[in-house]
């Protein structure tokens, strides 16, 4: 039998399920205020919105229920999970730990193609900056996190650091909110990729650290000054 006889090999494609995009969706309502904290979540209207069922739209709940984002209460349904300032300044602080202990492990433990990669990231970054485009500059940004956390090589702390970052994926978009912070922010994601390329592991983590700490008084002070009106 020839080759071109034979017969083809099944190609397996992991498609996303659609209560994986409803949560994707919600997710960003949520993180850019859409859906406000403490907002009871209709359900009809959300159906019939993004014309789906009740049953992917629960499960898409779930989700954001066990990130933190959501809160389900037995036949109350479920709502905009509210954070105080004390819960966002404690939740930083301990992304502000584990974040630094990744840059200083991705300053040794990067390939080369990854600081590439990252060296093109952070030139979208700031062209998404100069574009005013935060949602698109927001997702990029929790991206580069991502990435960073990654090349660390420690999937116990990156399993630990994503199970975080969702929760406090609103802190952080309220973070850019001030066009001071924003611009301090690309600044500081430079300054980071930079030690990184120097393979430099005390300044990387240093400069993650307050970076984070930046981003996480700027959060609570903006969660403080809504709570306050």
């Amino acid at each position: 039998m020839t080759t071109s006889n034979l017969p083809r090999k099944k190609t397996s494609m992991k498609r996303r399920s659609l209560h994986e995009e409803i949560s994707d969706h919600l997710r960003s309502m949520i993180i850019e205020g859409e859906l406000p904290e403490g907002e009871r979540i209709d359900e009809s209207a959300l159906c019939e919105q993004l014309e789906i069922s009740r049953t992917p739209l629960r499960e898409a709940l779930k989700v954001l229920h066990s990130e933190g984002l959501v809160s389900i209460e037995p036949n109350r349904g479920a709502r905009v999970a509210v954070l105080t300032p004390e819960e966002f300044a404690e939740l930083f602080e301990l992304i502000g730990g584990l974040e630094r202990m990744a840059a200083e492990l991705a300053a040794s433990r990067a390939s080369d193609s990854e600081l590439k990669k990252l060296a093109q990231m952070q030139i979208r970054l700031e062209s998404l900056y100069s574009a005013g485009d935060r949602h698109n500059y927001f997702e990029l940004n929790q991206d580069i996190h991502r990435m960073i956390i990654a090349m660390s090589r420690n999937s116990t702390l990156t399993s630990l650091h994503e199970q975080l970052l969702m929760r406090a994926s609103r802190g952080r978009y309220m973070a850019i909110g001030t066009e001071d912070r924003w611009e301090e922010s690309v600044q500081e994601h430079q300054a980071l990729l930079d030690a990184l390329q120097a393979k430099d592991s005390v300044q990387a983590g240093e400069i993650m650290l307050e970076h984070v700490r930046h981003t996480g008084d700027c959060a609570v002070n903006a969660l403080k000054l809504r709570k306050a009106v």
